[in-house]
């Protein structure tokens, strides 16, 4: 986000309430003389995902959505020094999250390992420090995603695998869009999504104004390859006036705009899809803070026990 926002109380205690083998085939060749023995063709399986815990399974508890925007040293909410994401990615690995987008919470179809817990790692605005790349077409070492990948290569289990609420015309930079970010994403398996034009205050724009921001973002995501419908996140965290735009979509230059969930901004974890009180279109999430109810509090509690997390069988 672009300015500071208040986490609410209320929306931190729902947070606190809440919380395969190898087989072969064969194939036989026409051509062969029937005096030759058939060939075999085998067909290699993927191996088994290594379980992550012994925690039982508990695919009805919460889930933490993290949101980042800045990774720089800063005294503002928005910002999350180097270090600080460095500690949170061991954090997540020790306490058994694995990354996973937030198209496939939304669907639930989430591709963890057994004894895993998902956590959605999500950043706003395409800020310049979330990725930079140097002369070779490489992360910088001081990027999000460059401190990420450092950290995979020896955390081959928590990949670069995030997805990215955008603002169409940063896209990383101050500068000329370079569409190479976009492509590395891409090739790492990260989403882009929806977070409006402009970043503007949706709850004071009339309808046709909402439609224009929402409806020009996803043109502009159609255009670098995003899959659509997919999620989008709210500016500061604020719906329209009319919340039918976001739940049920609406028509904008000839295409149908639809929207697969919508993302807040704070205060607490998330709710499993499968928890009957789901609602895929206001899904909490957890800013990368030290301030009240961020992701150093729940991190905490989490490691304490007093959050019943997702646990996948």
């Amino acid at each position: 986000m672009q300015r500071t926002k208040l986490i609410s109380f209320g929306a931190s205690c729902v947070g606190l309430v809440l919380l395969a083998g190898c087989s072969s085939s064969k194939q036989e060749d026409s051509a062969t003389p029937p005096s030759k023995p058939a060939g075999k063709t085998a067909v290699m399986s993927q191996p088994p995902m290594k379980r992550v815990s012994d925690r039982p399974a508990n695919t009805t508890g919460a889930v933490f959505v993290s949101e980042y925007h800045h990774i720089r040293t800063a005294k503002d909410q928005m910002s999350r020094s180097v270090d600080d994401f460095k500690n949170d990615l061991q954090q997540y690995y020790d306490l058994g999250f694995r990354p996973v987008l937030a198209s496939e919470y939304l669907a639930n179809k989430m591709p963890l390992p057994p004894g895993a817990t998902p956590i959605i790692m999500t950043f706003d605005d395409a800020n310049p420090t979330q990725l930079q790349l140097d002369a070779s077409g490489n992360p910088t070492p001081d990027c999000a995603v460059g401190i990420w990948q450092e950290f995979a290569k020896t955390h081959p289990d928590f990949p670069v695998h995030a997805t990215f609420f955008i603002l169409p015309g940063r896209l990383w930079t101050t500068k000329k869009n370079d569409p190479a970010k976009v492509e590395l994403l891409k090739k790492l398996g990260c989403e882009l999504a929806n977070h409006t034009v402009t970043h503007p205050y949706l709850s004071r724009l009339t309808d046709d104004k909402v439609k224009k921001e929402l409806g020009d973002a996803n043109s502009k995501l159609e255009e670098l390859g995003a899959k659509l419908p997919g999620p989008m996140a709210l500016p500061f965290g604020l719906s329209p006036k009319n919340k039918a735009l976001l739940t049920d979509g609406f028509d904008y230059e000839g295409k149908q705009v639809k929207f697969t969930g919508v993302f807040l901004n704070g205060a607490g974890p998330a709710r499993s899809p499968e928890d009957p009180k789901f609602n895929p279109f206001r899904v909490p999430r957890i800013i990368a803070t030290k301030d009240p109810y961020g992701m150093d509090f729940w991190l905490k509690r989490a490691k304490d026990g007093k959050v019943k997390l997702y646990v996948s069988p």
